[in-house]
């Protein structure tokens, strides 16, 4: 049986916090998602995708990384287990014909597993992609390395495997804001609260899936918005703040969180945060 993708938002102890899981995914593609697009960009570059390659996009969320590969000739599929929210702004916007035009050629967006993302007649994937950054949140890579390894029957012999993570705390400002997390989720701290990132974290996952590490590299992602209350609603959308939320209430984290990122405000009302971030390239055996 083909394990489960486990993606950036573990489950952890205490009630569930109740969000609009609609409200959030519109966050996370029209706010926060962009902010990885120096990320997607470098990987692209320096692996030189385009037409032949083939491309299977782990936790794909609402699509934009696909969509810049798509948009550089390669031939895209996405796989999404964990938010069909995402996923349904995934199919808006890479497979057009949900509103009477044309679909792109060799696009493929799966719900599920990456086992559901391949058959008999499916061409081995020549690069395989996992963006979601870990190692932010206490067990945020629990599974992946499991994943992985099953994925590389999917891939050929040699093809990358990129996996993404924050840089060190020092070199990321949304550091200090995300401590907040930290501070409210206690003491559930353990189990989805954030942390700060580790050096060989995508390493160990590598290692974990059998796969031989050939490079890495990190790029700056800042992170804009237009005011407090856009900084607040984008970075709720990625889910670091759920058992902040489950631990004390929607409205005290807003609050704390809103504090925190006043420092980071500038005289015209946006709000600026420099940040690293890292990725890993790793070779199918």
């Amino acid at each position: 049986m083909t394990p489960t993708l486990v993606r950036q938002h573990p489950p952890h102890a205490g009630a569930t916090p109740r969000v609009d899981l609609c409200a959030r995914a519109r966050d996370w593609s029209e706010i926060q998602e962009r902010m990885l697009v120096p990320l997607y960009e470098a990987v692209y570059e320096r692996l030189e995708v385009g037409p032949g390659t083939r491309l299977l996009g782990l936790g794909c969320g609402s699509g934009l990384a696909l969509l810049m590969a798509a948009s550089r000739g390669a031939a895209v599929t996405g796989v999404e287990s964990d938010s069909p929210e995402r996923l349904r702004l995934a199919r808006q916007r890479l497979l057009p014909e949900a509103w009477g035009t044309r679909a792109r050629a060799e696009t493929r967006l799966v719900e599920g597993s990456p086992g559901d993302a391949s058959d008999a007649r499916t061409p081995a994937y020549t690069l395989v992609t996992a963006f979601e950054p870990i190692g932010c949140l206490a067990g945020d890579s629990e599974g992946l390395g499991e994943t992985l390894a099953a994925v590389t029957a999917l891939a050929e012999r040699g093809a990358p495997v990129v996996l993404a993570g924050w840089g060190p705390p020092e070199r990321c400002a949304t550091s200090s804001v995300l401590r907040v997390a930290t501070k409210l989720a206690d003491p559930l701290r353990s189990t989805g609260s954030w942390r700060p990132a580790l050096r060989d974290d995508l390493e160990e996952v590598a290692q974990r899936a059998g796969l031989r590490p050939d490079g890495s590299g990190r790029v700056a992602c800042p992170f804009g918005y237009a005011d407090v209350d856009s900084a607040v609603r984008g970075l709720l959308s990625t889910g670091l703040f759920d058992a902040a939320v489950s631990a004390t209430d929607q409205a005290q984290v807003d609050k704390e969180l809103t504090e925190a990122l006043h420092p980071h405000q500038r005289q015209d009302g946006t709000v600026w945060m420099p940040n690293v971030f890292r990725y890993l390239i790793a070779r199918v055996p």
